[in-house]
């Protein structure tokens, strides 16, 4: 089994910075590609950035210039790194893996919680 873990979302004033992080465990494999969705009320779910294994990124263009995608191979984790907030950035913040399991040959997505981040004005 694979189990992913978010952690570092809270309430921000508008200009601050959060850090969420996002560790895989559990039966791995492989770890393809990490990255972070987010999902605003009244808004479909929606790509932040992600980035493979071998360190390609993909970005949305409303946080190119404020977050950056980093990844520890090693530990199976995934960070993201959000400065400048805006108010429009509340949402709640999930952590999605293309994931080979010990027990499968091929690769499935593995979806964390989710937590939230809420940026006040």
């Amino acid at each position: 089994q694979v189990q992913l873990v978010e952690s570092g979302g809270g309430l921000v004033q508008a200009g601050g910075s959060l850090r969420l992080s996002c560790a895989a465990s559990g039966n791995i494999f492989s770890v393809y590609a990490m990255g972070w969705y987010r999902q605003a009320p009244g808004y479909q779910r929606e790509l932040v950035a992600s980035i493979t294994r071998e360190g390609r990124i993909i970005r949305a263009d409303s946080v190119k210039g404020r977050f950056t995608i980093s990844r520890d191979n090693a530990k199976n984790t995934v960070y993201l790194q959000m400065n400048s907030l805006k108010p429009e950035d509340t949402a709640v913040y999930s952590c999605n893996a293309n994931i080979r399991s010990t027990q499968s040959d091929y690769p499935d997505d593995y979806w964390g919680q989710g937590t939230q981040v809420t940026v006040s004005s």
